[in-house]
């Protein structure tokens, strides 16, 4: 009796140790974050693009990338504050502890800081570590990271550009090779550029035909090797977007109030010097994960707080709402995906944190407002969303909204107390590049060469789109009202008010 007892113990030792043994280890994580980047930049989303970035080319092969994914907006011109607050907290634009009336009107828990990324996995028992750029973040989770080296690098040589970057992340991960450290990590993998000035290196800039052009009393050379145009370039937006002598449009070293061809295809040959340079790092750091033999349980997730102009629609920053600038790059490689996958998903990036935790067997903070993403990895999902909505209320009030439904955006302008009213129609299957009227320009196709097809326009004024027009114009309501937006334009109920009182049915969270 006594020996069979002990050979059952013995064997359901035995297979608890093996199981053990073969459990899956939790994954990693490295969170790749660039600051300023148009998807249309790379190649993936554009092949038209002269930008060479080999690493992102191999990952997008390895992994899947989002051809929907968005950062929900700003009530500010520094666009990235807001953004990056939803990335680490996973909520919502109206509801983050920076957004207005959010405090005041219950939207924000206490300590949201302590319910953000690296709070989370530190809890978890990951090891996390960030660099990234100085300001213009959430201060209050970044010094939760366990280990922080942050300092904004957007020079034109290794110590004062993105190798530095890399090399912080190199040096920890080299050490954790060095101690034979085997916990779980996420490394916030953050860099300076290519966000102006964009100060590129000098065998880079020769390579897109670009000078760090800084006298605001001449142009830049014109150079053949040049960046061409965008398609939608445009020397002038049609109408004011309500932001006077905002920063990005008037004040950037290098274009200033300029968008003559010369000054455009400069500037975005310094966006791609700075961009494939930030390529480069990203494959030191992936080349490091290889050897270690990390690579397979990491997830990589590669993206940009916003996007960005740069001559598109004649303007130049990140204050509109635009798919080039509302949308943003969105790439992901990591254990269960797919290779070269594509997927829609409708993602917002405050959607990164309960996917992380979902990937990695935690439950979200209750405060996250974010969705999981992982079906869409994993791809038993396409999409995680149906309806979309962006807001731009950093300049003059209400300011610009979107709404977007499958093919169909509507874009508002509501600024200037009332001086600029305008509205937008786009069927982007038919028209991706959201071409205007003014776009309709026999000049304009002899410098972008490309000539838009007569459909490829703002519907809005259309009867034959009425119906869809009024559809759209609901749509953007409804989710002002879910989402808390304080504002009204000016056809909508108590339009171009403040709105007291559609806060106090939401959820405190």
């Amino acid at each position: 009796m006594c020996k069979s007892l002990l050979l059952v113990v013995a064997a359901w030792l035995i297979t608890n140790a093996v199981g053990r043994a073969e459990e899956k280890p939790r994954p990693n994580f490295l969170f790749v974050l660039v600051d300023d980047q148009s998807p249309f930049d790379l190649k993936v989303y554009n092949p038209r693009s002269e930008l060479q970035t080999p690493t992102l080319d191999r990952m997008a092969a390895e992994g899947m990338v989002f051809d929907g994914a968005y950062h929900m907006g700003s009530f500010m011109g520094a666009v990235c504050t807001p953004s990056r607050h939803m990335i680490m907290s996973g909520r919502t634009v109206w509801h983050l502890p920076i957004s207005p009336r959010a405090k005041e009107d219950g939207l924000c828990p206490d300590n949201p800081e302590q319910h953000t990324i690296p709070a989370v996995f530190n809890r978890a028992g990951y090891d996390t570590m960030r660099t990234c750029k100085l300001g213009n973040s959430y201060e209050a989770a970044n010094k939760l990271f366990a280990v922080r080296r942050d300092e904004t690098k957007r020079g034109p040589t290794d110590e004062t550009g993105s190798a530095w970057h890399a090399e912080q992340v190199l040096e920890y991960l080299q050490n954790r090779q060095r101690t034979g450290d085997k916990d779980p990590f996420l490394i916030h993998f953050g860099f300076s550029h290519p966000h102006d000035t964009r100060d590129g290196k000098p065998e880079l800039l020769a390579k897109y035909g670009a000078v760090n052009h800084s006298d605001s009393t001449t142009l830049p050379p014109a150079n053949p090797l040049a960046p061409r145009l965008p398609v939608n370039y445009l020397p002038a937006h049609p109408f004011p977007d309500g932001h006077p002598e905002l920063r990005d449009e008037v004040d950037v070293s290098g274009v200033w109030k300029n968008r003559d061809e010369r000054t455009i295809r400069n500037e975005l040959g310094r966006e791609f010097a700075c961009s494939e340079n930030i390529d480069t790092q990203i494959g030191r750091v992936l080349r490091q994960l290889e050897a270690m033999g990390e690579i397979d349980n990491t997830y990589i997730v590669y993206t940009a707080d916003h996007g960005m102009a740069i001559g598109r629609h004649g303007l130049q920053g990140k204050q509109n709402l635009y798919e080039h600038t509302w949308r943003v790059p969105f790439i992901v490689k990591g254990p269960g995906i797919k290779p070269g996958t594509r997927a829609i998903g409708n993602i917002y990036l405050m959607d990164l944190l309960p996917t992380f935790c979902d990937l990695a067997g935690l439950r979200p903070p209750d405060s996250s407002e974010g969705i999981t993403f992982k079906p869409v990895l994993a791809g038993s999902k396409e999409i995680v969303r149906d309806v979309m909505y962006g807001v731009y209320n950093g300049g003059t009030k209400p300011g610009m909204r979107c709404v977007k439904r499958g093919d169909w955006k509507l874009i508002k302008y509501d600024v200037l107390d009332g001086k600029v009213r305008e509205t937008q129609l786009f069927n982007l299957k038919q028209n991706p590049d959201e071409f205007l009227p003014e776009h309709q320009s026999e000049q304009l196709a002899t410098l972008t060469g490309v000539a838009p097809e007569s459909h490829q326009t703002n519907l809005a004024s259309d009867p034959a789109y009425a119906a869809r027009l009024a559809e759209m114009e609901s749509l953007l309501l409804d989710e002002m009202r879910r989402l808390d937006d304080p504002w009204r334009l000016w056809n909508q109920p108590d339009g171009g008010k403040v709105i007291p009182d559609n806060r106090k049915q939401s959820r405190k969270k």
